[in-house]
């Protein structure tokens, strides 16, 4: 691995925590300091591992920056959209104005490499999307739900500026499919794991799902195999919501449709589902892999999408 001093932005996050150990047993000699905006809790002291609490703006950035000289940034800390992630203009402030800022300054103080961790759910769940979505399919997330602006504006605002300063910075946009696994307590996880969570009798999409291990080694092997680029990110499997919720085994109610909306607002404060999500349990938000395994190789994953949900019982 070429980079040797790592800024981790979103430390205290459960999939940034997996990456930091990762990255320190592939090469002890690395040294990678770690900032969340949230109180950091459970970390493990290390002589090349240090972390702090910092509010993210432009002047606490660049004193980071600047008194680091970092090789590679790994921006693993976009806010999610769930009840509990806050509201809108929390979400625009370190979404967008933060990712903005990240990005100038790493490259004024001359980072060799930028990973961003983007998500599928930019490319919207439509019932006219193809099976497997590439890389350069419309971003579509946002035409019906304005909750998924933030993130849809996110992931534009980074490619655009990857592409414009591609001679000058190796930058990678990571689009990964559903993460699961035991330390990762995103939407999907939750309702699947939610007993008598509903489950649409009337449609049964098709899901991928990565196991956060394999993520985490993506992200690695970002930083030393991956260039300059868009990535979707999952592996060849492919399973239906049904069979997902059968392989944990939690019990769900089978509703129609119409009635799933209505119990995910009754079910919000013990289930913090955002509604957003309806779709995706209703139409496909598959993606094309075939750009990772290019870069990457067939092998991969080491989890199969059934062994990553097993994890979950």
């Amino acid at each position: 691995m070429n980079a040797q001093k790592i800024l981790i932005i979103g430390i205290q996050g459960a999939m940034a925590k997996i990456t930091a150990e990762l990255l320190l047993k592939s090469n002890p000699g690395i040294v990678i300091h770690g900032v969340d905006s949230r109180p950091i809790e459970n970390m493990q002291k290390r002589a090349n591992f240090t972390w702090q609490q910092i509010k993210y703006n432009r002047t606490n950035f660049e004193k980071l920056f600047r008194e680091h000289q970092f090789d590679c940034v790994l921006h693993l800390g976009r806010l999610g959209h769930s009840p509990a992630m806050g509201n809108i203009h929390k979400r625009i402030d370190i979404n967008l104005i933060g990712t903005n800022t990240i990005l100038e300054l790493a490259q004024k103080f001359r980072a060799k490499k930028v990973v961003i961790l983007s998500t599928h759910h930019v490319y919207g769940a439509l019932p006219d999307n193809p099976m497997f979505l590439k890389e350069d399919a419309p971003l579509r997330a946002s035409f019906k739900y304005a909750e998924l602006r933030d993130v849809v504006e996110m992931d534009q605002m980074c490619t655009n500026w990857m592409w414009k300063n591609q001679n000058e910075i190796e930058t990678i946009v990571l689009r990964p499919a559903n993460i699961i696994g035991p330390q990762i307590k995103n939407s999907i996880t939750q309702y699947l794991k939610t007993p008598y969570a509903p489950l649409p009798i009337d449609y049964n999409p098709m899901f991928q799902f990565i196991h956060e291990f394999d993520m985490a080694s993506i992200i690695v092997n970002a930083v030393d195999k991956l260039k300059t680029g868009i990535y979707n990110v999952t592996s060849d499997d492919v399973i239906s919501l049904h069979e997902a919720a059968e392989i944990i085994g939690v019990k769900k109610i089978l509703v129609p449709i119409i009635a799933v909306e209505q119990l995910a607002k009754f079910l919000t404060p013990v289930w913090k589902f955002p509604l957003y999500l309806i779709d995706y349990i209703k139409f496909p938000s598959t993606l094309d892999n075939s750009e990772l395994k290019k870069n990457l190789g067939i092998e991969t994953f080491r989890f199969t999408a059934k062994e990553a949900l097993e994890l979950l019982k």
